[in-house]
């Protein structure tokens, strides 16, 4: 190997080891914590980005609901993020572990109550509605609220991104799950055996359409994530595709 090439190869190292530095050294955030039953909370079984059935999207017992400002009218489903509860003697676990969960679902404001009694979700409240599991892993059940600090952190996926499709013939919509890296999907665009790159509009959570025919042909995607970077997937679902299907493309 060149001196160039060493020169060149250790940059590139370097570089990725200061942007995972970056990534964990991220400020810690103060936020409060509620937990909702796994048999009772729709965010196990649905929540309002849309991903259905969370054990089959992957995000299981480790989904979150988030506060309104949190939330962003769905912008951040797919976001990943550490917590920890803390400043609390009686309530947190000793050592203050923290675990990572996924944002699948909104916490819904209730503005008949105060933000300080009841009214967790309310905007501008930093919030966090999480499953009893991921509760308990940072603290006892028997607590009603406490105080958490959080950071995002980078999403750990496993297989690339997946894609399910659904629609009718002039209505095509894709919902995107197991997003590496940010999590977040910020803009998609569809291309078709017969078309051009087509951009896609979000519909809620992350599911993304457009008004175009593009049956009996193979489609590619292009996912950029809320970071900037950007994805291609080739050929992801091939010309005999139907809705309800979900195909597999790469990973970031």
């Amino acid at each position: 190997m060149g001196a160039l090439q060493f020169t060149l190869l250790l940059f590139l190292i370097l570089l990725h080891s200061c942007n995972i530095a970056a990534y964990k050294d991220e400020e810690w955030k103060k936020a409060t914590a509620t937990y909702t039953k796994d048999t009772e909370g729709s965010l196990i079984t649905e929540g309002a980005c849309g991903y259905g059935d969370l054990h089959k999207a992957s995000y299981g017992k480790y989904s979150v609901g988030l506060s309104t400002i949190l939330f962003s009218r769905g912008s951040t489903c797919g976001a990943c993020y550490e917590i920890r509860c803390v400043d609390h003697i009686l309530w947190c676990m000793l050592g203050s572990p923290t675990v990572v969960v996924t944002a699948t679902d909104f916490c819904p404001p209730n503005y008949g109550l105060s933000v300080d009694y009841g009214g967790w979700c309310n905007f501008p409240r930093e919030h966090f509605e999480m499953s009893q599991v991921a509760f308990s892993e940072i603290a006892k059940r028997k607590a009603d609220i406490v105080p958490v600090q959080y950071r995002r952190v980078k999403c750990q996926r496993s297989g690339g991104l997946k894609f399910t499709m659904s629609g009718s013939s002039h209505f095509f919509q894709v919902l995107i799950t197991n997003v590496g890296m940010d999590g977040e999907v910020a803009a998609l665009k569809v291309k078709g055996s017969r078309t051009g790159w087509i951009p896609m509009a979000r519909n809620w959570g992350q599911n993304w359409h457009c008004n175009v025919n593009l049956q009996h042909q193979p489609l590619s995607f292009e996912v950029t994530i809320s970071s900037g970077k950007t994805l291609t997937s080739y050929n992801v679902a091939t010309a005999k595709w139907q809705f309800g299907q979900t195909f597999e493309g790469k990973q970031f």
